[in-house]
């Protein structure tokens, strides 16, 4: 990895400085069905809150939520596929089944638990820690990791990838940041995924999302543990 130390950007400089994308080039969420959408604004009350709809209901349940006001995010990619015996590019969610609610506790739980119609939903829970019940509490995503994992996924790139830590070949532990390209911004760490170097995204207690093969010029390190 001592060469990512060592990048240079257009400028010649070193290591420019850690700049993070703003919330607000964060796309927006938006029904398929009504065209309605919602743009992602930063609260102090609300919460990122990781949802499963049974049988790849994602998509119906994210139109209800978003014409309902709130900010859902829904990891996509396109990926080439069969259609009546012709090779087509369609969209299809990165981590089936799954999506991700920016909201309050109580609306979470009104979406979960007194809707009828998304009662196919459940929250997926955090399995590492217990609340004052000695129950697994709904998993909730910090603002700062959830960006990042939309800054990496936005693009739909049909490279992306959801892995998990057997299927990444890791060159270091150095936290490391994309300056070039379509995967601009990114943080993470450098792997090879399928043969290719790539920067893993971690999503705490979700998984691992492994970019596009990003060139070693485009990645520098920002910290070096």
């Amino acid at each position: 990895m001592s060469t990512l130390s060592n990048v240079e950007t257009g400028r010649g400089q070193a290591k420019p400085p850690s700049v993070r994308v703003a919330p607000e080039n964060i796309p927006e969420a938006k029904s398929t069905q009504t065209g309605v959408s919602v743009k992602y604004v930063p609260t102090p009350d609300k919460r990122w809150y990781v949802f499963r709809a049974s049988y790849g209901r994602e998509d119906k349940a994210s139109n209800y939520i978003v014409e309902d006001g709130t900010f859902v995010y829904i990891a996509k990619r396109y990926a080439r596929k069969s259609v009546n015996g012709k090779q087509k590019k369609v969209l299809e969610t990165l981590i089936p089944n799954h999506f991700f609610v920016y909201t309050n506790d109580e609306k979470a739980e009104e979406y979960i638990k007194n809707t009828p119609a998304l009662s196919y939903l459940t929250y997926y829970y955090n399995h590492f820690e217990l609340n004052d019940d000695q129950k697994n509490p709904p998993l909730t995503v910090s603002c700062k990791e959830m960006e990042n994992f939309i800054f990496a996924t936005c693009n739909k790139n049909e490279h992306l990838k959801f892995v998990n830590e057997e299927q990444c070949h890791y060159k270091g532990g150095e936290i490391v940041k994309v300056i070039e390209g379509p995967f601009k911004e990114v943080e993470g760490k450098v792997a090879r995924v399928s043969g290719q170097q790539r920067v893993i995204v971690s999503i705490t207690n979700v998984g691992l999302v492994s970019t596009a093969y990003i060139p070693s010029a485009f990645i520098m390190i920002i910290d070096d543990l």
